[in-house]
């Protein structure tokens, strides 16, 4: 953690590590100025990204958990991020593919072909992510309804999506649906199965996204649709969306507090087998100008970076939440006060530690549109990536 006075080079000399190093690991901006309370990932730098993730053991000379890492991306993200995260992933979730209720496939707008074709150059499965946005942009419980209780548009839409893997060369199908009608919930649960005996046919897993939950009775549209343990026997995973505690509308706190995640993977091993779970982790953070203020207040999501960056700006120095595991800080810009939750190194570490606890299948990043190398950097010195 950087202390007053530090600086890249004093940093470097006190922990034998190369300034160059440090710079490129954290992607630190000229003049490579720092925050205090920042914290920064010291390793020495290989000899080449492939380096990276062949041997078994991590630095300290501790055995590599072996695990899965998924990260979701849209069809415009940059060609350079794209190209420098796939190392690091096992699988690419494109986001994403709609419907209508006749159980036509929706293709996202902008070609995705670039990103099937970068995936496969380096061995990392291509995933058709599914969702049901309506004409809004926004998720449509009405679509949901339409096509889990409607035999024939069902089987027109299953029948597309594997079209579409045999032709485009899709690996896998992810199925990311919200606010699921409680009375839908045996019927969507079906659905995935459905899905599933199609995709599995074809020799690809299929994957379905849960909301956060902590109990069978939690209420709120976000939870009542979604039965783990259901879910669970209907996919070959599930990702645990463990994220969105401090969230665009609402007051300002950690994205993904880790003494929360814990409470919701205890709940979803009570119903699904530990190999089965990813870990959700988010690859961003948000900026809120306070105070809060209910149906009024909105937060600007950030980068990680970006996040560090605007710190060093303001002068302010970044906090380390030690029950959410998450790193903050406060400045004021034009006499109003902002406070500022990100992900850094000791954030993630918590979660890769969860991981490794409770035996999971792996993690999934929302969303690597902006790189966080150290984050990357991180997670192959801790697991080996299937």
């Amino acid at each position: 953690m950087v202390q007053p006075g530090d600086s890249v080079d004093t940093i470097a000399a006190s922990q034998n590590v190369s300034a160059q190093t440090i710079i490129y690991d954290n992607q630190l901006v000229y003049p490579y100025a720092l925050a205090v309370g920042q914290a920064l990932l010291l390793s020495e730098l290989p000899d080449s990204v492939n380096d990276y993730g062949g041997a078994g053991t991590d630095a300290s000379g501790a055995a590599k958990y072996p695990a899965y890492a998924g990260g979701y991306a849209y069809p415009f993200i940059s060609r350079w991020v794209l190209e420098q995260t796939l190392p690091f992933l096992s699988d690419l979730f494109i986001f994403s593919y709609g419907f209508t209720t006749a159980g036509e496939l929706v293709p996202p707008q902008l070609d995705d072909t670039f990103m099937i074709t970068a995936a496969k150059n380096y061995g990392v499965a291509p995933i058709l992510t599914l969702t049901p946005f309506g004409p809004d942009g926004r998720f449509s419980n009405y679509l949901i309804s339409q096509i889990v209780n409607n035999e024939t548009a069902k089987a027109t839409l299953i029948a597309n999506i594997s079209a579409q893997i045999q032709e485009r060369g899709f690996e896998g199908v992810d199925v990311d649906f919200e606010f699921i009608l409680p009375e839908d919930k045996f019927a969507f649960a079906e659905f995935v199965r459905d899905i599933r005996t199609a995709v599995n046919a074809l020799g690809y897993p299929v994957s379905v996204a849960l909301a956060p939950k902590t109990s069978d009775t939690q209420t709120g549209l976000l939870y009542e649709g979604k039965d783990y343990g259901l879910l669970g026997e209907a996919a070959d995973y599930v990702l645990l969306m463990t994220y969105e505690w401090g969230y665009t509308y609402g007051p300002a706190m950690a994205v993904a507090p880790i003494n929360k995640v814990r409470q919701v993977v205890e709940y979803a091993l009570t119903k699904i087998p530990s190999g089965k779970i990813n870990l959700g982790i988010p690859n961003y953070g948000y900026d809120w100008t306070l105070p809060y203020i209910k149906d009024a207040s909105k937060a600007t999501t950030i980068g990680n970076i970006e996040a560090v960056q605007i710190a060093i700006a303001r002068g302010a120095d970044i906090h380390f939440d030690e029950t959410a595991q998450s790193p903050y800080f406060n400045y004021v810009l034009d006499n109003a006060t902002h406070e500022v939750w990100f992900e850094d190194v000791r954030s993630l570490s918590a979660k890769f530690d969860l991981v490794k606890e409770y035996q999971l299948r792996g993690m999934s990043y929302w969303q690597i549109m902006q790189l966080f190398r150290a984050n990357w950097l991180l997670l192959d010195n801790t697991f080996v990536i299937q």
